[in-house]
C-alpha cells in the first residue's frame, strides 16, 4: 500500500488525495529532505510544474533563482529598448519612403552613391550608343533605364522569326530590356583549317569581326570557364595551331569571327521609324510619378543637365565597308609614358610590329589591301606635376633621335605606322568639351582610388628642367627606377590620359607594359567599348581600353569623374558605370583574352594553370630554375597562345634581358647598338667587345625568348609569326 502511495504521489496523480496541493514539497524520507534543502540555493536541475506532470529540465547555469529572476527583468527590458528602436526606425524609413524624392535619398558617407545623371540622360547616352552602331551585343538593357518599345539596333542582325511561342511565356512587362536588330545579317567564319605545307598561321581576314558575346560564353570566369580552355578555343578558331593541330574531334562549332552580308538599301530601315523612348507610368509611394525614382543620387550635388550629344554617326556595314582607312576613325592604338625612352616601349613597339599587319613585308611605295593600325605613343618629357615648356616639343624629339631604345623607330620604314606624340595635360583637358570649363577648379588632378596628391590644377609643380633636379621628391619623381621609388603619380596620370586619348582620337589604349601576341583585325570590327576584367572580380581593369571617338560613354565619364574628385582609377570607373545601369555599354572582357596568367598569379584555376605557368608576374623576368628549359624550345609560338596580349604588370626596373641589356637590331642600327653596349658595360673596351656564350646566361627567362624574337625580326633573321619577312 505505502509503495502504490508513493508512487502515486511521485507521478503527480491526484486520484488518492483529492486535496493534494502541486506546490507544497513532498518527500519520501527525511534523508531526501534534507539533501534537498541543502541544493535548494544552488541547483541543475529546476523543476517545471504541470497540472498532471513534474519534468526536471537540466539548467545551463548554476545561477541562484533571485539572479535568475534579475537576470529575467533585464532581458525584458534590453527587448523592450531594441523593440522600440525598431519601431522608430522602420517609421522613418516609411516616412522617407512617403515623402521624400530622388533628391533625398541618404546614404551612408562610406557608401555615397557616385551617380549625378538622371533616367533621362541615362536614357539618352543608351539610345545614342545603340543608334551609332556601339552596342553590336545581345546583352540586355537593364530594366532600371526604363524603356517602354525596343531601340533599333544597326549593328544587330535581325531575329530569326519564331514560329511557336510557348503557353508558358510571360507577358511582356511595362519596360524592355532588349533592341531589335536591323543591321546586316552574320556570316560566320569556318575555322581555319591546316594547309599542306603551311608553317606558319593565316592572318584575319581583312573585315572580320570578332562576336565578343561567344568568347564571353566560352571565356566567362563567373560561369567556371578555365583560361587554357579558353586560349584553345581562340587558337583553333584563328587557325594559329597551324601544322600544329591535332585530332580533337569536331572543332567545327568553335568560331566566333564573322562577316556582315551586303544587303540592299531599301532594307535600311529610317530613322524616323523609332519612337523615343518614355519612362514607364507606374505606381509610386507618394501617388505621383517621380522620374528619377529608384535612382540614387550622389550627396550634395545637382543632376546633371541633358548631354549635349552630336547626332549619331551612320554606321558603314556590309559593302560599305571600305579597305581603306576611314580619316575620321582612324584605327590608334594608344601607349603613355613618362620619363627616358627604355627597354620597356622598345619591347612593346617590337611587338606591334611583329604581329599587327603594317604591309612591311611589301616593297615600300606598294599599298596594303587593309587599313593598317598606327601606334601612337604619348610622351610625357617630365614628372606628371610638370608643366612642358614651349621647345618641349623640339627637346623630345631630340632626346629620341640620340636614344638608343628609340632612335630606330624614327627610321623612315616606321614613319606611317609608329608616331611619337607630346603629352600637354593643360591642352589635352582644354580640348575637352565635358572639362574644359571646369577642371582648373578642382582640388588636384590626382587621385586614384580616393587616394590623393595635393598637386593644384592651378598651380602645377613647375617645369620640366626643375622636376629634373627634385627626382626623389613623389610630385617630381621621373619614372619608376625601383619598386621602392615607384612613379605613382605618372600611374595616376595616365589612368586619365587613357580616356582623354580614345575620347578624342578614337581606337584602343595599351598600357606600356603590354607585349602583342596576334593581330587585332577582328578586335577592330567591333564597334562596341570594352575594356577587361580585373582577374576574378566583377570590375574593370582599363590596362585595355576602346572607346569610340566623341562618345555619349564617354562624356558620361567625364562629367561623372569630374563630380567625384576626378578619379579614373578602373575601380572607381566600375562604380560609375554600375550605378548609373551602364556596364552594358562598357563590354567587360575576359581576362584571359588579354591578361592571361592573372588568374593563376592570385591562386586561382592552379589545378589547370595555363601555359607557361606564372605563380607570379616576376616569373616572366626570372623564370624559375625548375621551367627554365622551356622557353628556348617552345619560343614565342608556345607563349599563351591564342591570347591578344600579355600584361606584364609594372617591373618597369626589371630589365628585359640582363645579359644583352643592349637594342640588338643589327648594321642599320649599330651606332646605337654600340652608345647602349658602352652604357650597359662602362669597363669593357669596345674594340675588345665578341658575344661569347660564357658571357650568356644558360637559360634564358621568357622576357629574353621575346625580345630577343622581336629583334632577330628586324635583323631580318626571321619572317614574323604569320611568316612575312621585313623589307627595308
Amino acid at each position: 500500500m505505502a509503495a502504490r502511495y508513493f508512487t502515486a504521489f511521485q507521478r503527480g496523480t491526484t486520484r488518492d488525495r483529492p486535496f493534494y496541493d502541486p506546490h507544497l514539497p513532498s518527500y519520501s524520507s527525511a534523508v531526501r529532505e534534507k539533501l534537498d534543502l541543502q541544493s535548494s540555493g544552488r541547483q541543475w536541475l529546476m523543476p517545471i510544474t504541470g497540472s498532471t506532470r513534474r519534468i526536471r529540465l537540466q539548467s545551463l547555469s548554476p545561477a541562484p533563482r533571485s539572479r535568475l529572476a534579475r537576470v529575467g527583468r533585464r532581458r525584458v527590458f534590453v527587448c523592450r529598448c531594441v523593440a522600440f528602436l525598431a519601431v522608430v526606425c522602420a517609421m522613418a524609413v516609411i516616412v522617407l519612403m512617403l515623402l521624400g524624392t530622388e533628391e533625398s535619398h541618404w546614404t551612408p558617407p562610406f557608401r555615397d552613391s557616385t551617380l549625378v545623371f538622371g533616367r533621362e540622360n541615362l536614357q539618352h547616352i543608351w539610345k545614342w550608343e545603340i543608334e551609332s552602331g556601339h552596342y553590336p551585343s545581345n546583352g540586355k538593357i537593364p530594366e532600371q533605364i526604363g524603356f517602354t518599345s525596343a531601340i533599333l539596333n544597326p549593328a544587330l542582325p535581325p531575329a530569326k522569326a519564331h514560329t511557336l511561342i510557348s503557353p508558358f511565356t510571360p507577358p511582356p512587362g511595362p519596360v524592355t530590356t532588349i533592341t531589335r536588330g536591323v543591321g546586316p545579317r552574320r556570316t560566320y567564319l569556318e575555322n581555319q583549317k591546316q594547309s599542306i605545307g603551311a608553317a606558319y598561321p593565316p592572318r584575319p581576314i581583312s573585315g572580320s569581326i570578332a562576336d565578343l558575346d561567344i568568347i564571353l560564353e566560352q571565356c566567362n570566369f563567373s560561369e567556371g570557364k578555365y583560361v587554357r580552355d579558353c586560349l584553345e578555343f581562340l587558337r583553333v578558331s584563328a587557325g594559329l595551331d597551324n601544322g600544329r593541330r591535332l585530332r580533337r574531334g569536331s572543332v567545327d562549332g568553335w568560331k566566333y569571327a564573322f562577316m556582315e552580308e551586303d544587303r540592299l538599301e531599301e532594307e535600311i530601315p529610317p530613322r524616323a521609324t523609332q519612337a523615343a523612348p518614355i519612362v514607364p507610368a507606374g505606381p509610386y509611394p507618394t501617388g505621383r510619378q517621380i522620374s528619377n525614382a529608384g535612382l540614387i543620387k550622389k550627396r550634395n550635388v545637382h543632376w546633371e543637365r541633358p548631354l549635349e550629344l552630336p547626332p549619331p554617326e551612320q554606321p558603314s556595314v556590309g559593302s560599305n565597308r571600305s579597305t581603306a582607312c576611314d580619316p575620321e576613325n582612324l584605327r590608334l592604338f594608344h601607349m603613355f609614358w613618362a620619363g627616358p625612352f627604355n627597354e620597356k616601349p622598345y619591347v612593346a613597339l617590337l611587338s606591334f610590329l611583329f604581329t599587327q599587319n603594317l604591309g612591311l613585308h611589301l616593297e615600300p611605295g606598294q599599298d596594303l589591301d587593309a587599313c593598317h593600325p598606327q601606334i601612337w605613343l604619348w610622351i610625357n618629357p617630365g614628372s606628371a606635376a610638370a608643366v612642358p615648356n614651349p621647345s618641349a616639343l623640339t627637346d623630345m624629339y631630340d632626346a629620341l633621335k640620340t636614344n638608343p631604345w628609340a632612335a630606330p623607330f624614327l627610321h623612315p620604314r616606321f614613319k606611317n605606322v609608329i608616331k611619337f606624340r607630346l603629352w600637354n595635360t593643360t591642352e589635352q583637358l582644354d580640348s575637352n568639351l565635358e572639362l574644359r570649363d571646369e577642371w582648373r577648379k578642382m582640388d588636384t588632378l590626382f587621385n586614384s582610388g580616393g587616394v590623393t596628391v595635393s598637386v593644384p590644377a592651378e598651380q602645377p609643380a613647375g617645369n620640366s628642367s626643375t622636376a629634373l633636379s627634385k627626382t626623389g621628391d613623389m610630385v617630381h619623381r621621373l619614372g619608376s627606377k625601383s619598386e621602392a621609388t615607384y612613379d605613382r603619380l605618372s600611374v595616376i596620370l595616365s589612368d586619365m590620359a587613357r580616356f582623354i586619348v580614345t575620347h578624342r582620337y578614337g581606337g584602343i589604349y595599351l598600357d606600356a607594359d603590354t607585349i602583342f601576341l596576334r593581330d587585332w583585325e577582328e578586335l577592330w570590327g567591333w564597334k562596341g567599348a570594352f575594356a577587361y576584367r580585373w582577374s576574378y572580380h566583377e570590375d574593370y581593369n582599363t590596362a585595355v581600353l576602346h572607346l569610340n571617338k566623341g562618345s555619349a560613354l564617354g562624356s558620361f565619364l567625364f562629367r561623372t569623374a569630374l563630380k567625384n574628385g576626378f578619379d579614373f582609377h578602373p575601380v572607381a570607373v566600375s562604380k560609375y558605370l554600375k550605378e548609373a545601369h551602364l556596364e552594358n555599354l562598357l563590354l567587360r572582357v575576359p581576362d584571359a583574352l588579354f591578361d592571361p596568367a592573372w588568374l593563376n598569379t592570385e591562386g586561382y584555376q592552379l589545378e589547370r594553370p595555363t601555359y607557361p605557368f606564372f605563380a607570379g608576374f616576376a616569373d616572366f623576368f626570372d623564370t624559375p630554375e625548375v621551367q627554365s628549359a622551356a622557353p628556348q624550345v617552345v619560343g614565342f609560338e608556345g607563349f599563351f597562345r591564342g591570347a591578344f596580349s600579355y600584361h606584364f604588370h609594372n617591373f618597369w626596373w626589371k630589365p628585359f634581358d640582363p645579359a644583352r641589356n643592349w637594342p640588338d637590331l643589327g648594321q642599320k642600327f649599330a651606332g646605337g647598338e654600340r652608345a647602349a653596349r658602352a652604357a650597359a658595360n662602362p669597363h669593357a673596351d669596345p674594340d675588345d667587345w665578341s658575344d661569347k656564350i660564357t658571357d650568356d646566361k644558360r637559360d634564358l627567362d621568357w622576357a629574353t625568348v621575346l625580345k630577343r624574337t622581336f629583334e632577330a625580326y628586324i635583323r631580318g633573321e626571321r619572317p614574323n609569326m604569320y611568316g612575312e619577312w621585313l623589307r627595308w
